[in-house]
């Protein structure tokens, strides 16, 4: 069978372009991976020496898919290729130049806990306190230098504040350091060739001479250290082909720069474009909802994908009363898609932030329906949940030694190993628990600590014991100081526990300590992961890019949720938020649910969010409203922060202003902070009771005011 068999038109002529700078715009589900296989296969046909040709994708997996699928369709040959990940080929390119970059032979490549280590070394041969400095934010601010190409003398005229001028002087340590020990860090592998190809042109004219044919897989995820090693390679022959779609950009946080594509013309003049635009996933109702909300993004390539499968279903948007009732609506359906013999395998549950999981995962267990979390792990047993659970089961119970060993260093303060031994083998000899053997040292410091939790945990309501345990242990601020994305999330997990604590006191009335982790013990042993045949999958939106599921739930689709309340103070965060809601909407073949809440407990507190500007953006005739279609009236007339507070005087709190919020202002409160207005609740009767909507950060969400308060003004 010829190679070109099977492929559409623009698949074909995307194929046959064999030189000059090629972009090729692929939508979601188009048959990207396809073409650029079969290209590959078409260039070896047509006389190209695979040594020749250079194929660049992201994961380790991609690339071994690929070159199975080029085997097949050439042999073996393809089995020597060079098709690798960014950082493989980087790999090459040092081991065969090691001795230019000033390494011997046997250099090893430092993994990330290296080189926190190589950090915290560094602090403590220059005398600065890891608590103040943390050692994790430091070497994630040093990774992210790198890859924006920076060396310690770029970023030494930008260090105005006392950390960054740490972070200088730490820099030019820890590069000191990797040299001497004959060592990379992970970075190195992209940061390196481009040095060489700079400073050693003829290095570089040997490489543009071996790979004169280079394929770039999602493009749109290059970050500056890709897009430049790229472009040094390419620019002799511009035999290139970059394969990608803007609208699909959802890694900014990743320092990926979705602008390397929607560039790609500036960059290699002539370029021919291709747009792949037929979808071979989805129904017509589902394309035609997915490029209704893309289309009001503005940094985007033109683009509109279409299918030639069914019409399909509607897009079934449940409002719900409360975050309970949206559990219950998605577990009831997914039964009935059970008891109508569809596999569990083919449902998801997408969520914007790890966090949302908690409760759908609740929810599952009851109805005992299997489930799984993909590219996460199940919320009771993540590290910093783990760790919340062993401080509050030891203050509880002192003479738990398992929970004892695992947070008398959670945070670090300076107890080690050897400290922990010599407790163990005194309590042994003395016949008590670790913690009476506690007699000096920091580990007395850390006993007062817990002594003085207990002796507090009974005089508060249990989410307002939690939050005293996470700020006087240190978790909180550990994970505010490490400054990564990966500490946010943690956090947010954290905030979530707090709406376990509440949900169990609403139903039990006031609780104790003691009841609260009997109940936790019972869920979080539910919900190990067991070993099934099918199970519906768990997992946040960037965590199903390159996935395809028969049915598809959306859910915690309201303002401040997703889009997330980080990107209401950025237009550019705001249209990542778009893009990723583009990509939850494309991987549906079949149906797609979307679900929110009127009122929902998110970290603990209650919060009445107006349902995510996403939805509004679907074409009307694409949705079929299942829950409230409209929201009640009163709902408007409610303060949700007002609720069950005493009478107070209006004139002592509210002054004479004019309504002249807009719609993005930016404002500050004196407790909540910087806001951005959302919306704006008009009282024709009464103008001085008109209401503003604004977007606080965590913990706080979206708060419903009354324009005309004293704390309130706009920046």
């Amino acid at each position: 069978m010829d190679i070109l068999d099977n492929l559409n038109d623009k698949q074909k002529e995307a194929v046959e372009c064999i030189n000059g700078p090629l972009l090729v715009l692929a939508g979601a589900g188009s048959g990207k991976t396809k073409v650029l296989t079969t290209r590959i296969a078409y260039l070896i046909k047509n006389g190209v020496n695979p040594d020749n040709i250079l194929a660049i994708t992201f994961t380790n997996k991609a690339a071994g898919e690929m070159k199975d699928r080029i085997t097949r369709l050439i042999g073996t040959s393809a089995r020597w290729m060079q098709i690798s990940t960014f950082h493989s080929f980087g790999l090459r390119i040092i081991k065969e130049n090691y001795e230019y970059l000033g390494y011997d032979k046997n250099f090893v490549i430092f993994d990330s806990d290296d080189s926190l280590t190589i950090v915290k070394k560094i602090l403590k041969d220059m005398n600065l306190d890891p608590t103040k400095y943390n050692p994790r934010a430091i070497r994630n601010k040093i990774s992210s230098l790198k890859n924006e190409l920076k060396e310690p003398k770029d970023f030494k005229p930008f260090a105005t504040s006392n950390f960054d001028e740490i972070v200088y002087e730490v820099y030019v340590k820890y590069e000191d350091s990797l040299l001497k020990n004959n060592s990379l860090d992970f970075d190195d592998l992209l940061i390196l060739p481009i040095k060489l190809f700079t400073h050693k042109k003829d290095i570089l004219e040997r490489y543009q001479e071996t790979f004169k044919y280079i394929l770039i897989d999602e493009y749109q995820d290059t970050n500056e250290a890709q897009y430049k090693m790229t472009k040094l390679l390419a620019s002799k022959y511009k035999n290139i082909c970059c394969v990608g779609d803007a609208d699909q950009a959802i890694y900014g946080f990743r320092g990926a720069n979705y602008r390397n594509i929607l560039n790609f013309e500036k960059d290699y003049k002539n370029a021919k474009i291709i747009n792949l635009e037929e979808n071979y996933r989805s129904t017509k109702t589902i394309l035609k909802a997915a490029n209704s909300v893309i289309k009001h993004n503005v940094n985007r390539k033109e683009k509109n994908l279409f299918s030639n499968l069914e019409i399909g279903d509607k897009i079934s948007y449940y409002r719900a009363k409360s975050g309970l009732d949206e559990v219950k609506f998605v577990i009831d359906k997914i039964k009935e898609l059970r008891s109508e013999n569809n596999s569990l395998s083919n449902i998801v549950i997408l969520y914007r932030t790890n966090a949302q999981s908690r409760s759908f995962e609740d929810g599952l267990v009851e109805a005992n329906i299997p489930y799984k979390i993909i590219g996460g792990v199940n919320f009771y047993n993540r590290a910093e949940i783990k760790n919340l659970l062993a401080y509050l089961r030891l203050i509880h119970n002192p003479n738990d030694d398992v929970s004892l060993e695992r947070i008398i260093n959670v945070p670090r303060r300076g107890i080690g190993e050897k400290t922990i031994n010599n407790l163990m083998a005194r309590s042994q000899e003395y016949g008590t628990s670790i913690y009476d053997a506690i007699t000096t040292g920091k580990e007395l410091i850390f006993k007062s600590l817990i002594e003085e939790l207990r002796s507090k945990k009974d005089t508060m309501p249990l989410t307002s014991f939690i939050d005293l345990v996470l700020d006087k242990t240190g978790i909180k601020k550990s994970y505010q100081d490490e400054k990564s994305l990966d500490a946010d999330v943690r956090l947010e997990n954290l905030e979530e526990f707090k709406s376990v604590a509440r949900a169990f006191e609403e139903e039990n009335g006031v609780i104790s300590l003691e009841d609260f982790l009997l109940n936790v013990s019972l869920i979080s042993d539910n919900t190990e992961v067991k070993e099934v045949n099918e199970a519906v999958s768990l997992m946040t939106i960037h965590a199903v890019k390159g996935l395809e599921f028969e049915y598809v739930f959306l859910v915690g689709m309201e303002e401040n949720l997703f889009p997330h309340q980080n990107s209401m103070f950025s237009d550019e965060e705001l249209e990542e938020e778009r893009r990723l809601c583009y990509v939850a909407i494309t991987r549906c073949k079949k149906k797609l649910y979307i679900t929110n809440a009127r009122i929902r407990v998110l970290y603990g507190q209650d919060q009445a969010n107006p349902a995510s500007r996403f939805i509004s953006e679907i074409d009307d005739d694409l949705l079929d409203d299942v829950g409230i279609k409209l929201i009640d009236e009163n709902e408007q007339k409610i303060d949700y922060n007002r609720i069950d507070k005493k009478p107070i005087k209006l004139d002592e709190v509210y002054e004479e202003k004019e309504l002249d919020y807009q719609v993005g202002d930016f404002v500050h409160h004196d407790t909540f902070g910087m806001g951005k207005v959302v919306e704006i609740i008009p009282n024709k009767k009464d103008p001085k009771k008109s209401l503003v909507k604004i977007a606080f950060k965590l913990p706080y969400g979206i708060k419903t005011l009354i324009y005309s308060h004293k704390s309130l003004r706009k920046v």
